[in-house]
Order: structure tokens, then C-alpha cells, then sequence
């Protein structure tokens, strides 16, 4: 479709973006002595690198997309 002549449309400028605050490093490992611990759970495909993002029903793996549901018992339990 051809644009009217003559008629310009009026611009709604540029989008401010959100900028979101990171996860320290600190949220992730549990220290204690002489040990670190490891807080999330690591994907079973990908191995011990790669560590699993716990949502609200499931955990996920951000590089394969592998996927655990997690019971209802369990997110109800950690509600209360």
C-alpha cells in the first residue's frame, strides 16, 4: 500500500529501557569453612556447570531448555 502524500504520522519516540538489577554471585554459593556449597541445582544433561533457575512451579536450565516440574505440596509448603 502506498503512503499518503503529504501527510506525515506522528513519531512516538524512543522507548525507555527497564534496567534490571543482577543476582549476585554471593545469592548462589554457600560458604562455610572451608567449603562452597552450591545453593541451585545443576542440569542433569549439561553437567555440573550449568546451574538450573527455580520459577515459581518448575526449574529450568538456561542453555538446553531441560525442564522439572515441582510438585504442588512442595510450593504450597514454601508459601506458609
Amino acid at each position: 500500500m502506498a503512503k499518503a502524500s503529504g501527510k506525515k504520522l506522528a513519531s512516538k519516540g524512543k522507548k525507555v529501557k527497564v534496567k534490571k538489577e543482577g543476582k549476585k554471585l554471593s545469592a548462589l554459593y554457600e560458604i562455610s569453612g572451608d567449603s562452597i556449597k552450591r545453593k541451585n541445582r545443576t542440569c542433569p544433561k549439561c553437567g555440573p556447570g550449568m546451574f538450573m533457575g527455580k520459577h515459581k512451579n518448575r526449574v529450568v536450565c538456561g542453555s538446553c531448555g531441560y525442564v522439572e516440574m515441582v510438585k504442588k505440596a512442595v510450593v504450597e509448603e514454601k508459601k506458609e
